[in-house]
């Protein structure tokens, strides 16, 4: 049995490397053709383009790993199906469930790999292309300009947008501007033309509009609004270089770019501001009936303290990254000792307080602003909103933390139904491979980008959205796994033909139901 097993994992490993391989030079060549030109035209040394797309290859490999492992079955079973050694192993008292199991042990490998390296490596990798991406765009941004797009400018808070630009002069028409970096004031600037060109010293991009007019609004002054009418209009954006300068600091990270652990955080946080927002609306609520009935107010509970201890695997990732990586030193703040001659103040806990008085009528000592003061609807609504939105935020990052372990485990659904399909057509030969590999792995992302969509938009639960896929691509493979079990052989199975025909027949069968 042991050497069974090793001559499958033998005949595996090559068509496996060769998927990988292939499949990720074709994506790799395609993310370059797309991206070299703009790369280029900037000026930039090709070891800069060079990590960024070393640093792309992450993202391509996360995809192409689960599809080698279908393509490396489908290959391997289909020439072990078409040359009888199959028939050969069953001949010799071996199940096809005792050939299962090695590839199935190894399909579990892979799904584990796959999602250590989708949490731990993929999101750094994908938080260091963006971070190295927003450099590269500050360098010159009339290269990064698109026209009818709002585009930000960094460092900047300003947002342009331009009908049309001229990249090689830097000639802009129907410009707009927002700037959203004061916390005072907000404007919008709209101009007829402008021009865009680095002051001196290249650290500085100056902008210089034409015929066009400053919409200004102060939060603080809700009834005034500032219109303002100018024919040149000189706006300088600081810090903007031409040559490119690389970002060391930590830039906000987006759900592409966190791990499992981190999203969970960010989950457990939404899931408290949605009861916080919940408690907050029943408060007013109640508050509402107390005015009316004027009954006094109740005592505030006091809120249970969260555990926020990791368990589980993100415990062990933060004990493994505790051994591994350097420790930082804390800042210790001194306890101050107490003054000589003072006795410390008393804690609130401990004072003593006056004796409790009979409580008085709240109608009597309210204010009659107070009392007739009931919750207003923006109050209501707002409480609404904060409940909606940390529920949509939540659903957000539960379907990234799911599609990770989806797609990961992937590579055992891919196992059985591949098996199922290499022993049911064992003559299809390289058809079989490409087709119904891409028939598979089509169904499978199509489904995951459909339930994706879905639980975004809260539909659907993420879990299931994520894991339908995964659910039916099983099923499909265990109920086939049976059926092939009990064939005496697997020469009964044809070629690539017989699918068409078997399609044929079906859409036959579905046609005759519908006409009847």
């Amino acid at each position: 049995m042991r050497l069974l097993n090793r001559y499958l994992l033998r005949q595996l490993a090559a068509p496996f490397v060769f998927a990988l391989a292939a499949q990720t030079s074709l994506m790799l060549l395609s993310q370059i053709a797309k991206k070299f030109g703009a790369l280029v035209g900037k000026g930039l040394p090709w070891t800069v383009i060079g990590e960024v797309f070393l640093l792309s290859l992450p993202f391509i490999i996360a995809m192409t790993l689960p599809m080698a492992v279908l393509l490396a079955v489908l290959y391997t079973f289909s020439h072990l199906a078409a040359d009888n050694e199959i028939t050969a192993m069953r001949a010799s008292g071996f199940s096809i469930y005792q050939v299962l199991a090695p590839v199935l042990f190894w399909g579990a490998c892979m799904a584990a790999f796959n999602f250590m390296f989708v949490d731990q490596v993929l999101p750094r990798s994908n938080a260091r292309l963006r971070s190295l991406l927003i450099d590269i765009g500050r360098k010159k941004p009339t290269f990064e300009l698109r026209e009818q797009v709002i585009n930000e400018v960094p460092p900047s808070q300003y947002f342009l947008r331009a009908s049309r630009i001229d990249a090689a002069t830097g000639r802009m028409r129907g410009v707009t501007i927002y700037d959203v970096g004061g916390e005072a004031s907000r404007r919008i600037i709209y101009a007829d033309s402008g021009s865009m060109a680095y002051a001196e010293g290249q650290t500085d991009l100056s902008l210089r509009l034409y015929d066009g007019s400053i919409h200004q609004y102060r939060p603080a002054e809700p009834t005034r609004f500032q219109l303002t009418y100018f024919a040149v209009n000189d706006i300088r954006v600081k810090n903007v270089y031409d040559q490119l300068q690389r970002n060391t600091s930590e830039s906000i990270r987006g759900d592409r770019e966190m791990s499992t652990c981190e999203m969970l955080q960010v989950i457990h946080d939404a899931r408290q501001e949605q009861a916080d927002a919940r408690r907050e609306r029943t408060k007013l609520a109640e508050r509402d009936l107390q005015l009316l009935l004027g009954f006094p107010a109740p005592p505030t509970p006091r809120p249970a303290p969260s555990d926020t201890t990791p368990r589980g695997y993100c415990g062990w990732v933060q004990s493994l990254e505790r051994a591994v990586l350097p420790k930082t030193a804390k800042a210790q703040i001194p306890a101050q000792a107490p003054a000589q001659g003072r006795t410390p103040a008393p804690s609130p806990s401990k004072a003593q307080t006056p004796p409790a008085s009979p409580a008085p009528n709240p109608k009597l000592t309210m204010p009659a602003a107070q009392r007739v003061r009931l919750s207003s609807w923006s109050e209501v609504a707002s409480a609404s909103d904060r409940v909606r939105e940390a529920d949509r935020r939540a659903d957000r990052y539960e379907v990234e933390v799911h599609k990770k372990w989806a797609i990961s485990v992937a590579c055992i659904s891919f196992v059985i139904i591949g098996i199922v399909m290499a022993l049911r057509f064992p003559r299809a030969g390289i058809g079989l491979v490409i087709g119904g590999g891409l028939a598979v792995f089509s169904i499978h992302y199509v489904g995951l980008t459909a339930g994706e969509s879905l639980a975004d938009r809260g539909l659907i639960s993420p879990w299931l959205a994520m894991w339908l896929p995964n659910i039916v691509l099983t099923i499909f493979g265990v109920l086939g796994l049976v059926r092939v079990s009990r064939e005496s052989g697997t020469t009964r199975g044809g070629d690539f033909q017989e699918i068409i025909d078997g399609v044929r027949h079906l859409l036959g069968r579905v046609r005759g139901a519908i006409v009847r």
